[in-house]
């Protein structure tokens, strides 16, 4: 059983829903932590509930046959599970928790200009007078051209570009916490370097605590202090990055890191 000093608590979270007349069972009684200010990776192959876990603690479950939901989700000393949606929304545009996804052209409104998508998330009428706060966000997610990115569409944009729009947006209510759902999954490889380069100094320069969920273990040896392992629901093992990448104790984790490390032999080959 984990502590209560985290910045996040999860404490034997189970998330049950029925496809047709088929019991799945998502999330199976997960424990799992993050301190302020750390770096936290959790890692599976597609269908190991990862991206499930993180949506139920964010309150943004899609509508699904729900069978079950229990367990306790504590943020920053506040009971998320039954938080009402008033104060579930004031957390999320003022000092709690944002979260960006792997496809970020579904996320953004493709009629309206960039600029003007961040603003709404620094003010539900996206002020004119929050221009400068926009050209600051998008200066620190690293674009050289703060007022002409601004002025673009989405469509406008590479998917890298779209990429650091999204963590803009949620870094617009200046989070504690930030999830990352897969951010680089649709990425090449040198602009996920970037969009991760991105993310770790944004983790460090805002003191600002993130979770990177992702079947890459490489994604995870880039950012995270400590590594939760996920197969079929259940945290198989969690580790420091460094024990995990040396000495896996389970063996569904030791073959996630003898893929990452043929996968990266692989790169390197053709580099």
């Amino acid at each position: 059983m984990i502590d209560q000093a985290g910045l996040l608590t999860v404490r034997n979270l189970a998330v049950h829903f029925r496809v047709v007349n088929h019991l799945i069972r998502a999330v199976d009684g997960v424990d799992f932590k993050v301190d302020a200010n750390e770096c936290v990776g959790i890692v599976g192959e597609s269908g190991s509930g990862k991206s499930t876990l993180i949506r139920v603690i964010s309150r943004l479950m899609p509508n699904l046959r729900l069978d079950r939901i229990s367990g306790e989700v504590v943020f920053d000393g506040r009971d998320i599970l039954s938080m009402p949606d008033r104060e579930l929304r004031a957390l999320r545009r003022s000092d709690g928790f944002s979260m960006i996804f792997q496809d970020p052209l579904g996320y953004l409104n493709p009629t309206q200009r960039v600029g003007r998508q961040i603003a709404e998330a620094l003010s539900p009428r996206g002020r004119t007078s929050d221009t400068a706060r926009v050209h600051e966000l998008l200066d620190e997610v690293g674009f050289p051209d703060p007022a002409g990115v601004a002025r673009r569409f989405p469509h406008e944009l590479s998917g890298g570009m779209r990429q650091r729009v999204i963590i803009a947006i949620a870094l617009a209510s200046d989070p504690k916490l930030l999830f990352a759902d897969e951010p680089t999954t649709a990425l090449d490889a040198t602009v996920q370097l970037q969009v991760l380069e991105t993310l770790y100094r944004l983790h460090k320069s805002r003191n600002m605590a993130v979770v990177i969920v992702t079947h890459d273990l490489g994604v995870v040896a880039e950012m995270c202090d400590r590594v939760y392992v996920m197969q079929t629901g259940k945290i198989i093992e969690t580790a420091t990055t460094v024990d995990l990448f040396e000495r896996p104790q389970h063996p569904y984790s030791a073959r996630l890191v003898s893929l990452s490390q043929h996968r990266l032999a692989a790169t390197e080959s053709h580099a």
